[in-house]
């Protein structure tokens, strides 16, 4: 079996594991325990040494503000695209919704199958594109995740100057921003892991390795699957892939790119997963709010997490066909169609929706018709 292909079964296998063990965590206290491991811990670690391999190269800065740009699209304009799926405006689903679909998890769901099919030149691309993406799910949504915080709760009893401070002493008191800032000192000095004692190296690489297997277990043992909330979530999936297909297809003919492996580095990059990090986000929010009603708080984090249950597998499901597909996408022509075919698929379920819609009101209308034409006769 192709190596790639045993990867992601191996991703999956872990979700599933994860599946399997709810059997064994019956408290809401073990998942907590998990979250906050990978949270202070695993997700800090992972993070720190990813900013110490950066390699800066001119020719490639571009990549990170591209990457960046279509971060803050998705952000801007799917909102509008929401109302297909269902989810309401102004409800923690829609916030929860809002913060996930313009992050993207490469690393889990594009790194392995560029380097595989395109290898590491395009690998080193999509790598630098992600620093836009991080800078992103890190710092930008932090920043809407908790003034939307501070929006919802009212509190109105702080100055502008207050929250500032007490939003900035929320950023720095995160183990994820502390590790950020020391590993942006290191690089800017010259340092690489190399360059660090053994002892703290070494506890960071192992930290590090735990992440994606906690996060995969993590996925499965707190996801919970409404059957409603599939169909939401899949419209919401498809209709972020025709978005980016499109985007990605009149980017490709603006700016004349005809290079094959480009194309399909920059549609496999847009296609990635959503990322965990925003849900961390959430996860800090949900921290402050333990004591308010489920419908009354800022985001719906079992909504969040299903999302990145259904996200992972959808998303390396397109990216491999894609990558696999020969020349099928050499042009921007035929991404713009991939586009248009992922917006339809998302948008099935609203148009179904409005179908019955539409015979239930003919069906009524036809039933008082019939109602009004016997009482006619028989008053006759």
């Amino acid at each position: 079996m192709d190596y790639t292909l045993q990867k992601t079964f191996t991703f999956l296998l872990f979700i599933g594991i994860g599946l399997l063990l709810k059997l064994k965590f019956g408290s809401k206290e073990e998942l907590t325990g998990i979250k906050k491991i990978i949270l202070n811990l695993a997700l800090p670690a992972t993070i720190f040494i990813a900013l110490l391999g950066v390699q800066i190269d001119a020719a490639l800065l571009s990549l990170p503000f591209l990457a960046l740009a279509l971060n803050i699209l998705l952000f801007l304009l799917f909102p509008y695209l929401m109302p297909l799926t269902g989810i309401k405006r102004d409800t923690p689903e829609y916030r929860t919704a809002r913060l996930l679909v313009p992050s993207l998890a490469p690393g889990l769901s594009c790194f392995p199958f560029v380097l595989e099919f395109l290898g590491e030149a395009y690998l080193a691309k999509a790598a630098m594109a992600d620093l836009g993406n991080k800078v992103f799910v890190l710092i930008i949504l932090y920043l809407v995740a908790m003034n939307w915080y501070y929006c919802k709760r009212a509190i109105t009893d702080q100055s502008r100057a207050a929250k500032l401070k007490s939003l900035t002493m929320a950023m720095i008191s995160e183990p994820v921003n502390i590790f950020i800032v020391i590993a942006l000192i290191l690089v800017f000095f010259g340092f690489k892991m190399e360059s660090l004692p053994f002892f703290i190296s070494d506890t960071l690489t192992r930290l590090s390795v735990i992440m994606t297997p906690l996060v995969l277990l993590f996925i499965g043992l707190a996801v919970k699957i409404k059957k409603e909330q599939i169909y939401k979530i899949f419209s919401l999936l498809f209709l972020r892939a025709g978005f980016v297909g499109i985007l990605s297809g009149v980017f490709i003919l603006i700016a004349k790119v005809e290079v094959q492996q480009d194309i399909l580095v920059l549609l496999s990059f847009g296609l990635s997963a959503c990322s965990f990090w925003p849900f961390s986000h959430i996860a800090v929010v949900g921290s402050q709010e333990m004591d308010i009603k489920k419908n009354h708080k800022t985001f719906n984090a079992t909504f969040g997490v299903n999302i990145l249950a259904l996200s992972f597998p959808l998303s390396t499901v397109l990216i491999l066909g894609i990558l696999s597909s020969g020349n099928l996408f050499s042009n921007g022509y035929s991404v713009l169609v991939l586009g248009m075919i992922f917006s339809f698929v998302g948008a099935v379920p609203y148009l179904v929706k409005q179908l019955f819609k539409t015979r239930k009101k003919v069906g009524q209308k036809k039933a008082d018709w019939v109602i009004y034409k016997t009482t006619r006769t028989e008053t006759t």
